[in-house]
């Protein structure tokens, strides 16, 4: 009986302490509401200092560069990455190892962070997120060995990507050309290869057929040997007219860049996309000064200024 009578008070006290603990969270609850009801507000109503907030949920937001991710995006223009050798053709097309080194970290530094074409254009037009940062497309003219040799070790360190545009006879050895294996090597490392035609000849000089081995017949072979999308054009020398960019369009390119001086949109015609030539001896401050002054230039014309 005594083991009964203690095992029945301790069941006893255990039930007291529980109806204790609900009758103190009443009185709490009850206490609340009658701070509420006196407060100066209307009765019947919770004052604002007073009124619980949820706990804010978590918001999901897709990278995307501006507030509908369609916003301007600059395209600079490099050529050799390498020293001017005594007696160069075009000795502004140089721009040294270090130097460029230089101009892509005070990118990095001023909150640029390099896109290819393809992730530019679908950012625009479908949303896709692109990397933390300022957009810009790094391109390369004509497939020069330099580019492959000091350009990509420094955008690589820095997790960049580059753009080739490639012609497809490439250059010769004797002027620093990069060979099939080097142009595997870049696309290997994120870079995305378009082209400028089977060997930078001056398209608006041609004829409707030799036109359309320049850039149908071009993108075609080097879809065929790198297996890439080569979804953009360079035109050489940035000459173009009405029919070179109708030859463009008939070969299914997404759209082509100029040498015209100007921030790509997507606003404008994606056939006559502006660039910006970066030239020997640009110091890092210039080139940033450079990119920002060209922001509200006008956009290409229809067709190349004479």
């Amino acid at each position: 009986m005594t083991r009964v009578r203690m095992r029945n008070e301790d069941v006893y006290r255990r039930r007291r302490r529980a109806a204790l603990a609900s009758a103190l969270v009443l009185a709490g609850a009850i206490a609340a509401t009658a701070i509420a009801l006196s407060s100066n507000g209307p009765r019947g109503t919770t004052p604002a200092s007073a009124a619980v907030t949820p706990p804010a949920k978590p918001i999901h937001r897709r990278q995307r560069r501006g507030p509908d991710g369609r916003e301007p995006v600059p395209i600079l223009m490099y050529h050799v990455i390498d020293a001017t050798p005594p007696g160069a053709p075009f000795p502004g097309l140089y721009v040294t190892p270090a130097l460029f080194a230089e101009q892509m970290h005070a990118l990095a530094a001023a909150g640029y962070h390099a896109v290819t074409m393809n992730q530019m254009w679908d950012n625009w037009h479908d949303g896709a997120p692109l990397p933390p940062g300022k957009p810009i497309v790094i391109s390369f003219d004509n497939g020069y060995e330099s580019q492959k040799l000091f350009a990509l070790p420094v955008l690589r360190a820095m997790g960049w990507v580059g753009v080739e545009n490639l012609q497809l006879s490439g250059l010769p050895f004797s002027q620093g050309g990069l060979n099939q294996r080097e142009v595997r090597t870049l696309i290997a490392a994120g870079w995305e290869l378009d082209t400028q035609g089977w060997n930078h000849a001056d398209l608006i000089t041609l004829s409707p057929s030799e036109l359309h081995f320049q850039v149908a017949v071009a993108r075609q072979r080097i879809r065929a040997l790198y297996h890439v999308q080569a979804d953009w054009f360079c035109y050489p020398s940035g000459h173009y007219n009405a029919a070179v960019i109708a030859a463009v369009k008939a070969a299914g390119f997404r759209g082509s860049t100029t040498v015209i001086p100007g921030w790509a949109s997507p606003t404008e015609d994606p056939y006559t996309l502006p660039r910006l030539r970066v030239l020997a001896g640009t110091s890092p401050d210039s080139l940033l000064a450079e990119i920002a002054g060209i922001r509200d230039d006008p956009t290409p014309g229809p067709s190349y200024p004479s």
